[in-house]
């Protein structure tokens, strides 16, 4: 009883951030993602009736007792559904640096979701797999996907009400391109779900913010629908800013920046009146996502290249969903 699986990473192009159902991870608002081809974790899940406990290797670290609990409660959703009571091994590996801001939860979840099942011996349908990834981490729904994905936000206690659907594949608009960059390889400080769980617990931007998302979804679908780069690249990096003031204007303030993140905001602000045209987006970490289009790819990889500062730079086109291997 043992499958393989390889999913990739995805970047919110459209942000969700704060859980209206935190058992079930379903979010207070939809979002819009796109799934990287050069981000991506390996999950390996093997069942054996001769365990007498979970066992989980990720990065070639054993974990600790909080992520064993996290980790045997969802193998616990997979053993229920497939009428099994095996213990399971699983070894996990991202190559990108992990619970960084680099979306490690998103590829993490979803290849775990499709080995444990296959493992099991379940069958289950895209959409039946984005809904269990959901209730690992909620990002984890979109990665199930390639291309670019929206999850809808669905219903509070209605299970089968939030899972993500592919808008469009991977190949649909080859030129675009997303380039990480990485300032700091170090764990953060805040993990996500905490730091959503006090944004909107304490924010009075909040609701503002949540207010906003239907008219940014809008506006991207319509920019992707258009291949309109500067209307998505716009439209992207005011909703990740919106998102971080809610985090800002917090109890007490979460600031997931660096001074290397702002340095690098300010200067691609300053890029685009010199013509090149990109834009930025972050999530709850302090790493760089740049959106460009390959005709300004160069241009960008040479003025990134004299910035002592950056770690390492990754550029990304569109990826696969999550397959078995």
């Amino acid at each position: 009883m043992k499958a393989s699986a390889k999913a990739n990473a995805n970047i919110a192009l459209i942000k969700y951030w704060g859980k209206k159902d935190k058992t079930l991870n379903i979010p207070f608002n939809s979002s819009l993602s796109v799934t990287l081809d050069k981000l991506f974790t390996i999950t390996s899940v093997e069942f054996n009736k001769d365990l007498s406990n979970d066992i989980f290797v990720i990065n070639d670290s054993i974990q600790s007792d909080s992520e064993h609990s996290k980790l045997s409660l969802f193998l616990d959703l997979v053993r229920n559904r497939a009428g099994i009571n095996f213990k399971a091994k699983v070894i996990s590996e991202n190559n990108f640096p992990t619970a960084s801001g680099l979306a490690s939860s998103s590829s993490g979840f979803a290849a775990l979701a499709l080995a444990a099942t296959k493992a099991a011996g379940l069958n289950l349908s895209p959409k039946e797999l984005s809904i269990l990834a959901r209730k690992g981490s909620g990002s984890a729904s979109r990665s199930v996907y390639g291309g670019f994905v929206m999850w809808e936000k669905g219903e509070a206690g209605v299970d089968e009400s939030s899972f993500a659907t592919q808008l469009f594949d991977e190949n649909y608009w080859p030129e675009f391109k997303v380039v990480v960059v990485i300032l700091q390889n170090e764990k953060k400080d805040t993990s996500s779900r905490d730091g959503m769980n006090n944004t909107v617990a304490t924010s009075p931007f909040y609701n503002v913010w949540l207010a906003t998302i239907d008219e940014d979804l809008k506006n991207l679908r319509n920019a992707l629908k258009n291949k309109n780069f500067t209307a998505l690249g716009e439209t992207a990096e005011l909703n990740c800013l919106k998102m971080h003031a809610t985090m800002l204007t917090a109890k007490p303030s979460l600031v997931y920046w660096n001074s290397q993140t702002v340095e690098l905001m300010k200067l691609i602000s300053k890029w685009r009146a010199e013509n090149l045209e990109v834009y930025f987006t972050i999530d709850a970490g302090p790493q760089v996502k740049i959106l460009c289009l390959d005709k300004d790819l160069i241009r960008l990889q040479k003025k990134l290249s004299e910035l002592k500062f950056i770690q390492n730079i990754i550029v990304c086109s569109a990826g696969s969903g999550a397959k078995l291997i």
